[in-house]
């Protein structure tokens, strides 16, 4: 027993240093995943209170009509914009992210969707008719721009740090960034809205969400500060260092060799990215325009749905790490299409004196987006090779963007102001997601 005892003694101490050098470890995972959190979160918040604006604010101001849908459709189309941008954006970030590092080009996005945010903030109200809009859709590109370029970095910053089989929950650290993006941009438009009258809120009320964009300074500099290139571009960097004759075009070895895969790619997502912004910025239009709801009761809403991802995105994760990444994935996309037509009736049945129906339906279409977007990060990161992975992944996400952007206006088109349409909005969902579901299968078997 003595002996026993004394060998116990001796492997506690083996065992504390062991325990010790594994959290050692994991720390420098665990602060790229929180940068990650971090910087798209802000990227994101940014990127959405245009939205929020275009569908609470612009659609009367700088673009006021006599029709309210085509009042509608042309301040949603410079949200359009953005997303037609995205690609290029993601094309461009992934070059010089394959070439250079994740970390240069993640600051440098963040620092232009900060400057672009903050001067959206002092577009002015002028009798000039073409000049703001004008304004608007310049800056709206330089965020199209921005956001392309820093989901690749950001989403590589976590899952390149992270353990191998821990990829998919690090991974949706960068994810987060989506929910609280949503949900701090609503939470600031809605303290907004309360805090002035409606007449004020219209004038300079609306700025304020962008002013604050200027934080995102402070987080670029952080990171270019205080954060480390990933290990796995390090190792491409020295091994090519070893042999410069085999540095090509990150780009083009992407179209050359991997151009399905993208393609496949960007079209399981599809669904995701239409529901995402269909529910979070679509539905402010509705039940503003159409169905006369308060505009804080369905921003309130909005932000409770968007925090249910909040957890339900690692969670999600979490078990893709567990029982792979495109099950999890596939059950996302099925969810959506089951969901996309009850979803619309439940909407289309809400009243300002029963709002009931419009939260159940935006909170559950956020729980099973949930089951794409958590997993999303670590399968994209994972579909591409290290040396072409920036280029790769943010290709993937960003292919999907535009149809993404173009959602809300396709709603207002198949609604045209009439409650009965709402259904025209979930079976367009429901052909998307056998669409994605079909992309998902091909893609499975082409990797196998």
């Amino acid at each position: 027993m003595a002996t026993h005892s004394g060998s116990r003694a001796k492997d506690a101490p083996l065992d504390e240093s062991v325990h010790a050098a594994r959290l050692q470890s994991r720390r420098p995972a665990r602060k790229a995943a929180f940068a990650a959190a971090v910087s798209t979160s802000l990227e994101w918040y940014d990127f959405f209170i245009y939205a929020t604006a275009a569908a609470l604010v612009f659609n009367t101001t700088f673009f006021a009509t006599d029709s309210e849908v085509v009042a509608a459709l042309n301040s949603f189309a410079t949200v359009a914009v953005g997303f037609i941008a995205r690609p290029i954006g993601g094309i461009v970030s992934g070059h010089f992210g394959d070439k250079y590092g994740r970390k240069p080009v993640l600051v440098a996005a963040i620092l232009i969707m900060g400057v672009a945010t903050t001067l959206i903030g002092f577009v002015p109200n002028t009798s000039i008719a073409w000049l703001a809009p004008a304004m608007l859709v310049l800056l709206r590109i330089c965020q199209g721009l921005a956001v392309g370029a820093q989901w690749g970095g950001a989403v590589l910053l976590a899952t390149e740090y992270a353990p191998a089989n821990r990829r998919g929950f690090y991974g949706s650290f960068a994810q987060l960034g989506i929910p609280i993006g949503v949900v701090v941009g609503n939470a600031v438009f809605l303290v907004m809205a309360w805090a002035v009258s409606p007449e004020a809120f219209t004038s300079w009320g609306w700025r304020v969400p962008f002013w604050i964009s200027l934080f995102m300074l402070v987080v670029a500099f952080v990171i270019h500060r205080y954060l480390e290139e990933t290990p796995e571009f390090q190792q491409v960097e020295a091994k090519l260092a070893q042999a410069p004759a085999q540095r090509r075009s990150p780009i083009l070895e992407v179209l050359r060799h991997n151009s399905g895969t993208v393609l496949m790619a960007g079209g399981t997502y599809l669904v995701g990215i239409v529901m995402f912004y269909i529910t979070i910025t679509g539905s402010v239009q509705v039940a503003t325009t159409d169905l006369g709801i308060a505009r804080s009761d369905v921003l309130t809403i909005i932000l409770i749905a968007a925090g249910v991802l909040v957890p339900m995105v690692p969670l999600t994760a979490y078990l893709s790490d567990l029982y792979g990444r495109k099950l999890i994935y596939g059950i996302g996309i099925v969810g959506m299409g089951l969901w996309a037509v009850p979803m619309w009736l439940l909407i289309g049945s809400s009243t300002p004196e029963n709002i009931w129906p419009l939260a159940v339906a935006l909170i559950v279409s956020c729980v099973v987006m949930s089951f794409q977007t958590g997993p999303q990060a670590a399968l994209f990161s994972e579909l591409f090779p290290p040396e072409i992975r920036y280029s790769g992944a943010s290709l993937g996400y960003q292919a999907a963007a535009i149809l993404g952007g173009m959602a809300p206006m396709a709603m207002v088109a198949l609604i045209n102001g009439d409650v009965a349409n709402f259904w025209r909005v979930g079976m367009m969902n429901v052909a998307l997601a056998v669409f994605a579901l079909i992309c998902l299968v091909a893609l499975a078997r082409r990797r196998r």
